[in-house]
């Protein structure tokens, strides 16, 4: 194992105040050995080897973890979708191997689907990272393993991110314990809550060789991580209240993580539970709802302009999905990208001033979005969005349908470059996302019959970590070239972080603006864009902003700096505050950190 390796292993772990054998006294070996639940979950702490804790023997082994009950804390309001129960962990199997004091998931990173459900079936999937193993000396001769799981689901973008351990003794382990102590924005689900319960396991050896392959394996993606460390220790480096307000308008209750690349570090925080710190930062993934837009429809055409030629921007969208309206005939990918299809036909048909949002959960936008398979899809866009009585490319509306219907677009298109078998969002995985050292992105794809997966959503679903959104934004800001190769098309990708083209959501783009009027609010291919005049330059800047529902934001700075925060703002109970008016918080943090 290289030195860089092993220092990104050791910084899984954020430091927290904790005594050796926390975890042998919160959960002794005759807990784990039982089915009995407590009345709530134990601290974060539990999952994560104190100091002073003991070397773990070697493990590899397959688990089949039974389905069994969650009790959630308050009580869901609707708990059971389309016959799925949010109340269940469901029946799967992991498999595992120890690498030193790291445990690592063969399956980190997927989005592992339920095999074997109980009486009812799970509303969730799972996504497993990499954790630890260590022992503690009242523990006799069991060992401890532990590891971030994620809850997730194939409906929506919505995450739990959760805590699982167990105890393992040559070829005997004990039941599992989990806890899903934070979560991103939920929107289905609600309210804000927290899961705890414990399910029966099953051991199955690993073979040796595979074992050997997934050490190696999680070797290599280990070391292509940024170098990372805790934002407290930026804190202490820079003068007093340099960083105040980082990860603002959003209040600390409502926010779950933030990340801060700076000097070529990302610099993390998660933000405490009611159960202490979340002890592994870096592996927990979020739901970020539509900061996929900025990801998958943009890396997609700059990818492919860069393969193809830039002139793929200007395909039709009715040339590559057939049965739509003949208006899409006219439609340009460019156009969906930048929410200007002319679709929608809810709200008001005026366009002076115009009117961003105006009707966008309008024409039963529920039954859209939960329709699991694309056909049903194609029909409820076909049914309810008409055309309004403007051209493409002219008129600004926010519609996650466009951006939908822009993912089929691109993936059959590619399919008449490539052949039946290719798929757009393996295509981002395998020429975009790996040579930068992404190497795992679960999506949430429609649901077709029989269980098989479609063609992923465009419009949301991705599941990434702060890495994988810092090393994206990176990617941007180098105008589209890493490792000394053009990844994405040079010239498309500068223009768009310089809001070339882009279009106004505040008013008609040939409309002047009023002297008085507020500062411009662009949108392209995904992307909004923030003003803020620098104290350095003295002059506005339109920074690239990915956001999504729930406060989630990417916004990327002059000199290749990121900032990063996964926030949870929805549902917010009557009088509660989430957001401040203090919309610059971070600008102005950023700003303090690095005039520009």
């Amino acid at each position: 194992m290289s030195m860089r390796t092993a220092t990104i292993l050791l910084s899984l772990l954020l430091p927290a105040p904790c005594f050796a054998g926390l975890a042998s006294v919160e959960l002794p070996v005759e807990r784990m050995l039982s089915a009995t639940v407590g009345p709530r979950p134990v601290p974060n702490a539990v999952f994560a080897p104190a100091p002073g804790a003991l070397q773990a023997p070697a493990f590899a082994g397959t688990l089949t973890i039974g389905s069994s009950p969650l009790l959630a804390q308050p009580g869901l309001t609707t708990p059971v979708l389309e016959g799925r129960d949010a109340r269940v962990l469901p029946g799967i199997t992991l498999s595992f191997v120890s690498d030193g004091s790291t445990l690592v998931p063969v399956e980190r990173g997927q989005m592992v689907r339920e095999t074997a459900p109980g009486a009812v079936a799970s509303y969730w999937r799972v996504i497993p990272q990499f954790g630890r193993v260590w022992r503690e000396a009242a523990d006799g001769g069991w060992s401890r393993a532990a590891f971030p799981l994620m809850l997730v689901n194939d409906t929506e973008n919505h995450a739990h991110q959760g805590l699982a351990t167990f105890l393992y003794r040559d070829n005997q382990v004990s039941r599992l314990r989990v806890q899903f102590v934070q979560q991103t924005a939920p929107y289905l689900q609600s309210p804000h809550c927290v899961l705890w319960g414990s399910a029966p396991l099953a051991f199955a050896q690993l073979d040796a060789r595979r074992a050997s392959t997934e050490r190696t394996a999680a070797t290599g993606e280990l070391s292509t991580r940024l170098p990372s460390r805790p934002l407290a220790e930026l804190r202490q480096r820079l003068p007093p209240g340099t960083l105040d307000g980082f990860g603002g308008p959003v209040l600390p209750k409502w926010q779950v993580a933030r990340g801060l690349v700076f000097d070529g570090t990302l610099y993390y925080e998660a933000e405490p539970t009611s159960y202490g710190d979340y002890p592994y930062p870096l592996e927990m993934r979020f739901g970020v709802r539509s900061v996929m837009k900025a990801v998958a429809v943009p890396l997609s055409l700059l990818r492919l302009a860069e393969v193809y030629g830039a002139e793929v921007l200007n395909l039709k969208i009715g040339a590559y999905v057939p049965g739509l309206d003949p208006k899409w005939q006219r439609v340009r990918f460019i156009d969906a990208a930048n929410m200007a299809t002319g679709f929608g036909g809810t709200g008001t048909h005026e366009t002076r001033p115009n009117n961003f949002f105006d009707g966008y959960l309008d024409a039963d936008y529920d039954g859209w979005y939960t329709a699991p398979a694309s056909a049903g899809k194609l029909a409820h866009i076909n049914a309810h969005l008409k055309p309004y009585p403007w051209e493409p490319g002219t008129v600004l509306r926010y519609r996650d349908q466009d951006f939908h219907l822009l993912g089929i677009a691109i993936d059959a298109y590619l399919k008449s470059k490539r052949g039946p078998d290719s798929d757009a969002w393996d295509m981002l995985r395998h020429e975009v996302f790996e040579p930068i050292g992404i190497h795992q992105a679960p999506t949430v794809r429609t649901r077709e019959t029989g269980g098989v997966d479609g063609p992923a959503w465009f419009s949301a679903g991705y599941y990434p970590t702060l890495d994988d959104l810092a090393k994206i934004a990176l990617l941007y800001e180098d105008f589209g070239a890493h490792g000394g190769k053009q990844i994405l098309h040079r010239g498309l990708t500068q223009d768009l972080l310089a809001a070339r083209g882009a279009l106004d959501k505040l008013s008609d783009n040939p409309r002047p603006r009023a002297q008085d009027a507020p500062p411009p609010q662009y949108y392209k291919m995904g992307f909004h864009y923030t003003a803020y005049t620098g104290t350095r330059s003295g002059k506005m800047h339109l920074l690239p902003t990915m956001s999504g529902f729930g406060d989630n934001e990417v916004i990327l700075f002059p000199g290749r700096i990121v900032a990063i925060r996964a926030a949870n703002v929805a549902n917010v109970p009557a009088g509660e505050k989430a957001p401040s008016a203090d919309v610059d918080a971070t600008l102005r943090a950023v700003d303090r950190l690095a005039p520009f």
